[in-house]
């Protein structure tokens, strides 16, 4: 509770669906001086937006969560955005946090980076083994530069930064917009829609052969925070849950889950992505006592009782 007590935060994204999750775990941890600049009021893509940003907040500490993200079809439709936003947002984030001599700098970056064919379970040594994924690789590699400009930093300058590799979230307040929405909380959507509505099938992406790993947002929040008091180390850390799930499995759970009786139906014609993702989780837990604490079935249980509450979509 004293390392929050008297710092000063910047939290990007801080309005964001795991940026939320984080900022009420800040405010848990007693910290009473946490910034988190909207987007309308600082373009982080944008250095001159950065420095009045720095120049506001006066951070002791900065957690980098902002970032142009979305499934499959978003990063297939918008790869240069992605690229270019995530790219910019990192590198002047980093640069003006080092001439305002910031003491730690906290980037988060994603399960995106690792090569298409990393061994299950993705360690952090095997990082730079190959190419990511294809239909994902601009996202990654422009989060994957964070983590080369921070530990060049650390290497020239002694700046602290660190670099905390996340897998897929979700959870209560996910993205549902049909446009940019992740697998899962696509599935929420889709399944508990076809009950209300009384359609007899769902269809969904690829052939469901391939395996995700996620971790619940409450649980990410506090793996960032834990990293944020305990870890000053260059090497990059895999936040997850360490459980490995085919779609074809978690389109049975979420079916099952939200009492959907009809069938699923997978539209090949579309792309399955990488074929196998799950991190080792060894080193979170060796280095600051991280475990995720939310089972699959629970936190899919929440997040679809979250989602029966909404309003109805236009």
């Amino acid at each position: 509770m004293n390392f929050w007590t008297d710092r000063r935060v910047a939290v990007t994204g801080g309005a964001g669906f795991l940026g939320r999750s984080v900022m009420r775990k800040l405010r848990e941890r007693g910290c009473l001086q946490v910034y988190a600049p909207r987007s309308r009021d600082h373009d982080l893509r944008e250095q001159e937006a950065v420095k009045r940003m720095y120049e506001r907040a006066r951070p002791d500490l900065v957690i980098h969560l902002a970032g142009s993200v979305g499934g499959i079809g978003a990063n297939q439709r918008y790869p240069g955005r992605f690229f270019y936003d995530n790219l910019m947002m990192g590198a002047h984030l980093l640069e003006q946090a080092r001439r305002f001599d910031v003491p730690k700098f906290v980037g988060i970056g994603s399960v995106c980076a690792y090569p298409k064919a990393t061994p299950v379970p993705f360690r952090e040594e095997n990082l730079w083994d190959g190419y990511p994924e294809e239909t994902n690789a601009a996202y990654g590699l422009a989060k994957k530069m964070m983590l080369v400009q921070g530990q060049a930093y650390r290497a020239e300058f002694g700046f602290n930064a660190i670099h905390l590799l996340l897998s897929n979230l979700y959870g209560p307040g996910d993205n549902l917009d049909p446009e940019t929405s992740h697998g899962l909380a696509s599935m929420v959507r889709k399944f508990v829609d076809a009950r209300n509505q009384g359609h007899d099938h769902v269809t969904l992406w690829g052939d469901g052969s391939p395996t995700r790993e996620f971790l619940y947002v409450e649980d990410a929040a506090e793996g960032i925070l834990l990293a944020s008091e305990l870890y000053d180390l260059p090497e990059p850390i895999n936040l997850g849950s360490g459980v490995e799930i085919s779609i074809s499995d978690l389109a049975s759970k979420i079916r099952n889950l939200s009492g959907f009786a009809g069938r699923v139906r997978w539209d090949r014609n579309r792309p399955n992505g990488q074929p196998r993702r799950c991190v080792d989780v060894t080193r979170a837990r060796k280095h600051f006592g991280f475990e995720a604490a939310t089972t699959l079935d629970e936190g899919l249980q929440k997040m679809i009782s979250w989602y029966e509450k909404q309003p109805p979509r236009e």
